[in-house]
């Protein structure tokens, strides 16, 4: 375990992000290239009821004060289950249960519902890194020990954060995202001439198929989507996950996208489809956030079934959309092999985890450096077969 160092600073647990000034939370999580740790998008998951102990999603955010001034968070939820966190760690809990080690309730640090790189402590400029960190991770070991918290778990880690918790002792697992790299690209016909013949044609002809369904697809951002869209966002989402089955990822309620309007539209980037008989009332819809040079795919729905339109919702428009606006990085979400064919190639990224059982954390030691093989091994095939030009 780590020992805290001693130093001015002091730790306090908060049950929401409505206990922190937003100012103050802000100014340690703008600087971040995610958006997914600023005030209001995890205050909207909170106060919408979808993040909560009633969901398996209990808040416990770890704080970090210099006298009266905060300089660390480390976001944080008790989870009753695995739901919703798209690291998929029965495994552990099976083999927890066959030791009689109760697996859950486990803490778990990401942001709700997202699997999307860069979750790391929030320490402010100037600040003492290494030491807040320190405190941190102790601050989380007595929790865990002395509420009988089976484990501590960082999901979709910060690469270059990682390192310093590994030093702390938590053991890397390697896991795998499909990302889009710009490469330079300056219209969307430079990232077509990156493919070989044969996908050329097949991503022409999937966008083909939209335009002859009488569907035309507009882009809008910020101050250009209309509130409407929020709910309509709402409904798309809770039909595709009705209708996949994803009964492990529909938490999100209709008030949380409804607050989007208000406080959160700067980020949000809508792909809505249109028929020829309606202008004002979109058929589909893809919604995506932005940040910097980053764009994130999130969700969404159509209200039927119509040809090659989630290809081109979800991939093809964003990605026209981030050439046209400098972004350097696109994930369009989780799952999916079928996302390589159109540039995102299998990318690692990383998940951090402590046992406070030996047994666990034993088993946890010995065995993740060959599932770390496996895994990369895992990523290498699938990067072999990519459909690009060379």
């Amino acid at each position: 375990m780590v020992k805290p160092l001693t130093s001015s600073y002091s730790t306090r647990w908060i049950n929401t992000v409505a206990e922190v000034p937003q100012t103050a939370w802000d100014a340690l999580a703008q600087p971040l290239i995610t958006p997914f740790f600023e005030w209001d998008w995890l205050h909207n998951i909170e106060s919408s009821g979808s993040a909560t102990g009633r969901t398996g999603w209990l808040p416990h955010h770890l704080t970090v004060w210099r006298d009266q001034q905060l300089v660390g968070i480390a976001p944080l939820y008790v989870k009753g289950h695995s739901r919703g966190e798209f690291v998929f760690d029965n495994q552990w809990a099976d083999v927890a249960h066959q030791l009689g080690i109760e697996y859950y309730p486990k803490l778990l640090g990401m942001s709700p519902f997202t699997p999307a790189e860069g979750y790391r402590f929030l320490i402010a400029p100037g600040e003492n890194e290494e030491e807040i960190t320190g405190l941190m991770v102790h601050s989380i070991d007595q929790f865990c020990l002395e509420n009988k918290i089976s484990g501590c778990n960082f999901l979709y880690v910060d690469p270059e954060w990682k390192p310093m918790l590994e030093k702390l002792g938590f053991a890397c697992w390697l896991h795998h995202s499909y990302i889009w790299q710009n490469q330079g690209y300056q219209t969307f016909d430079d990232y077509l001439k990156g493919f070989n013949a044969n996908q050329r044609r097949n991503i022409k002809r999937e966008r083909k198929a939209v335009t002859q369904a009488g569907l035309q697809l507009q882009t809008l951002t910020g101050e250009e989507i209309p509130k409407a869209f929020f709910p309509q966002m709402y409904h798309f989402y809770a039909s595709t996950c009705d209708k996949f089955g994803w009964w492990g990822s529909k938490y999100l309620t209709r008030k949380f996208f409804e607050q989007l309007h208000h406080n959160y539209r700067h980020r949000v980037v809508f792909v809505a489809a249109y028929d020829d008989t309606n202008q004002h009332q979109p058929v589909g819809m893809s919604f995506c956030l932005t940040k910097s040079d980053r764009l994130y795919g999130r969700y969404w729905g159509s209200v039927q079934d119509i040809d090659c339109l989630h290809f081109d919702a979800c991939y093809y428009s964003p990605i026209e959309w981030a050439i046209n606006n400098g972004i350097s990085m696109f994930d369009p979400g989780a799952g999916g092999r079928h996302k390589k064919r159109r540039g995102f190639p299998a990318t690692p990224n990383y998940s951090l985890h402590r046992f406070y059982d030996q047994r666990l954390s034993k088993i946890l030691r010995s065995y993740i450096g060959k599932i770390n093989d496996m895994e990369q091994q895992e990523i290498d095939y699938m990067n072999q077969d990519l459909p690009f030009s060379q």
